[in-house]
């Protein structure tokens, strides 16, 4: 039986999956990664695009 998840907990586990996703596949563009999220917990375009911000932002910050 299948159970309906709160959709914030949907985002933190696109994040989580991201966040391995990118570990796992460096060279994998965060675009196509953030497409299978997407698809993958059914987020919001509102959501994936705070996903986007989110990882774009690490990115920039790591030395």
């Amino acid at each position: 039986m299948s159970s309906i998840m709160p959709q914030g907990e949907l985002v933190r586990k696109a994040a989580a999956y991201l966040a391995e996703q990118r570990a796992a596949n460096p060279g994998k563009s965060l675009a196509s990664l953030l497409d299978e999220a997407g698809m993958r917990f059914n987020l919001t375009p509102l959501d994936a695009a705070a996903l986007e911000r989110l990882f774009r932002q690490s990115c920039s910050e790591k030395p």
